[in-house]
């Protein structure tokens, strides 16, 4: 029997009399939504007709996480980006990003809108939390203006904030090692006519000797987006008044928040752990207006509470 927990905390449902599957409903609050967003019937025709079945995961290729932290008028960014990119391309499928828009303070001078040409506001409540966290609040931290970032939030756990030209000679220490220390799979159904992303996912610990807390993260991510950004002196050719800037700019895998609010994630416990020693946390999210469901990804990552390394993550697209 499939063991059916929606991970979250928004509200919580009651049952009604037209939901007669055992567990269907969440034993916790679903995420930013319901079974409203199913249009084809209630709970117990979704998990009848449209409940996923995971197969054995056969994966054992570690993934990993470029965490790239940018700003729209932070002049050398640009350049940070095409790093974090190259790797992508080094390691397709493999190495996956995370653009971040926010500072060591969270909300920074190179993330603020500045008008006429800085209109669009690529922060969110989460991925500013993640700034603070890595920056402010973090010992000792590297994380010191725009750009920096992390790769899994390795190799130090002490200091997992690295400059750009750092990026690749980490990435590549990690995917030479491969070390699959925790799997994942997901499978995503999504409803155009209610916008309701509905994700499903199993996560296994691999290494036996992982003792910390560790908790799965779910960030939504637009693979792009067209706007302006700031470059330095003679970077960009453009005349008076775009003197510096790129108005046509690709801002790529731009991290839009986290689904379940919860920018480190939920934790892998006993509510979530099924008979066969695996994992499952499903989510209900209404995708907001304005994003383009074939222009959206999610991020599924595995951290550890205490060294902060992510161990595993996975792309899974929306439509």
């Amino acid at each position: 029997m499939k063991k059916i927990i929606f991970a979250g905390l928004v509200t919580l449902l009651g049952l009604t009399a037209c939901d007669k599957v055992e567990n269907i409903y969440p034993e916790v609050a679903v995420v930013a939504g319901s079974y409203g967003l199913y249009p084809a019937g209630d709970s117990a025709h979704y998990a009848a007709n449209a409940w996923p079945t995971f197969t054995a995961n056969l994966n054992t290729n570690r993934s990993i996480m470029i965490e790239d932290f940018t700003g729209h008028t932070c002049t050398y960014c640009p350049a940070a980006a095409a790093a974090a990119e190259q790797i992508a391309l080094n390691y397709p499928g493999r190495a996956l990003i995370s653009t971040v828009h926010t500072s060591e303070l969270g909300l920074g001078g190179f993330q603020e809108i500045e008008l006429p040409y800085f209109y669009t506001d690529f922060t969110n409540p989460n991925g500013l939390a993640i700034g603070i966290y890595f920056g402010m609040d973090w010992p000792g931290s590297n994380f010191v203006g725009n750009p920096k970032g992390m790769v899994s939030r390795g190799p130090d756990p002490a200091q997992p904030v690295l400059g750009p030209g750092s990026w690749s000679g980490e990435a590549d220490a990690l995917m030479s090692a491969n070390v699959l220390r925790t799997n994942i799979q997901s499978a995503v159904n999504y409803y155009p006519s209610t916008r309701g992303v509905f994700l499903h996912t199993e996560l296994e610990v691999l290494d036996g000797s992982l003792t910390n807390d560790l908790f799965v993260v779910v960030q939504l991510h637009e693979d792009s987006v067209v706007a302006p950004q700031k470059f330095n002196p003679g970077a960009f050719p453009d005349p008076p008044p775009y003197d510096h800037i790129d108005t046509n700019y690709v801002h790529r895998d731009v991290m839009r928040g986290c689904i379940d609010g919860k920018a480190f994630g939920q934790l892998l416990d006993s509510d979530h752990l099924d008979a066969n020693g695996k994992y499952y946390f499903n989510y209900i999210y209404e995708l907001p207006i304005g994003y383009d469901a074939n222009n959206m990804h999610l991020l599924i990552y595995v951290r550890d509470a205490v060294t902060e390394e992510v161990y595993h993550v996975v792309k899974q697209k929306i439509q």
